[in-house]
């Protein structure tokens, strides 16, 4: 028998406790910052050497965090196990080891700065994830470990 993990989220349920869960999941990937309308020499002095003709990578940390109600019979708000399939199958499977300017397509069109990049990943999970009972609360994405960009959705 299989007992579903997913949360409880309806007004209904508000006097039980709202918890945040995250799961953090890595890749690597490849851009260039770049605005086609600019000169070179504008492009470098905005972008430095983000706007590397060669291109240039990192290493991402991605933090997805859910909200809702623990489910009554497992304590769970979600099971996480879904939640990385989740990630894997929309997110970290067409990113890791990519070109976000040329090999990922829900970033054609857009500059691949990590805020762009943040906003494009919660379009991608917002309804998978709703679809397992909870919301979606934010989408954290580190560039570097000094450097991360945060989207909540629009507020």
């Amino acid at each position: 028998m299989k007992v579903e993990i997913g949360c409880i989220f309806a007004p209904e349920n508000l006097s039980m406790p709202l918890v945040y869960i995250t799961r953090r999941e890595r890749f690597n990937a490849a851009h260039k910052l770049w605005n086609e309308e600019w000169s070179e020499e504008k492009n470098m002095q905005v972008f430095g050497k983000c706007a590397n003709q060669n291109w240039h990578g990192h290493n991402y940390d991605l933090f997805v965090t859910v909200k809702g109600q623990p489910h009554p019979e497992t304590g769970c708000v979600i099971d996480l196990k879904d939640l990385s399939k989740i990630l894997k199958d929309a997110v970290i499977d067409k990113l890791d080891h990519r070109n976000l300017n040329l090999d990922v397509p829900f970033m054609k069109g857009k500059m691949s700065s990590t805020e762009n990049l943040a906003v494009a990943i919660w379009g991608e999970i917002k309804t998978k994830i709703e679809s397992e009972g909870c919301q979606l609360h934010s989408v954290r994405l580190h560039e570097t470990e000094n450097n991360f960009a945060e989207y909540f959705g629009e507020e």
